[in-house]
């Protein structure tokens, strides 16, 4: 059952940033606004949940050139699916360093510490899929 509800909203979400991707900077579909994360959280990282509900959160991240996650961890999910959607990111998990292309998904366990980073010149989308049980 957790990997169907994962499966739908990973599917759902897809298909809603397929659209969200090609709206104006800062924006994403249906007039949702991306903010800021703290600085504390790293420099040049925006976010926006597009589902927000009970076994599954769904964000849209934009990281800007040069932008960095800093390492962190969820504690409270079981995994998650990191998925660029555009531009070029540097992926850290448990230490270990991934360069990842548009839609070179990657499986996270809940966790396990991981940040990010955008290695290339232009801004950079991310689509986060968090399951919860």
């Amino acid at each position: 059952m957790r990997r169907s509800v994962a499966g739908l909203a990973f599917l759902l979400a897809l298909s809603w940033l397929a659209s969200a991707v090609a709206q104006t900077p800062g924006t994403a579909g249906g007039g949702l606004v991306l903010k800021p994360t703290s600085e504390a959280s790293g420099r040049g990282i925006s976010n926006v949940a597009l589902l927000n509900e009970s076994g599954a959160r769904v964000l849209r991240v934009d990281v800007a050139a040069n932008g960095v996650r800093n390492v962190h961890t969820h504690d409270n999910v079981d995994f998650h699916l990191f998925v660029p959607v555009s531009g070029t990111v540097r992926l850290e998990v448990d230490g270990k360093q991934m360069e990842l292309g548009p839609w070179q998904a990657r499986y996270i366990k809940g966790g396990a510490k991981h940040g990010f980073a955008n290695t290339g010149s232009t801004t950079a989308t991310v689509m986060e899929v968090f399951v919860t049980k």
